[in-house]
């Protein structure tokens, strides 16, 4: 059976509220939702259908929590034919490594044969929104592809 995974990398847990409430949105309790670090990469199977939350840090470094999992990847190598997945990136555009963690994350998933499907949705700190709005909205839209 094909599970639907929420995960989050976050440096300050703004990643972690906008994935919570997406899941409440979703109103599935069939879905998975937990933070990259804590994620055991060898459960990504095919038919999974995988939402990705991910902040940028620094200068357009990875949050800590999602190094771990982009690491295990990275190291690992798994063929992940068959697991779609969805990306938002959490970001400021009034820096030039604007939502660079997520598309550190998108280009892994993309490069172990994994599909992103649905548009890659981005919220932009610098308009000074909260991200939740935005990412529910864009997460109704990549719900089709569960």
């Amino acid at each position: 059976m094909s599970r639907t995974i929420i995960l989050y990398g976050t440096e300050s847990g703004n990643a972690e509220i906008v994935a919570e409430d997406i899941s409440d949105d979703l109103g599935d309790d069939a879905v998975v939702v937990s933070d990259m670090a804590d994620f055991d990469t060898s459960e990504l199977v095919a038919g999974d259908f995988l939402v990705v939350i991910c902040s940028t840090h620094g200068d357009g470094e990875l949050p800590t929590s999602a190094r771990p999992f982009h690491e295990e990847l990275s190291e690992a190598r798994p063929d992940l034919t068959g697991l779609r997945y969805s990306m938002f990136g959490l970001g400021d555009s009034s820096y030039e490594t604007y939502s660079q963690g997520s598309e550190h994350i998108d280009r892994l998933l993309a490069s172990l044969s994994a599909e992103r499907v649905g548009e890659y949705g981005r919220h932009d700190a610098a308009d000074g929104t909260l991200p939740n709005d935005d990412a529910i909205e864009w997460a109704r839209t990549v719900a089709v592809y569960r």
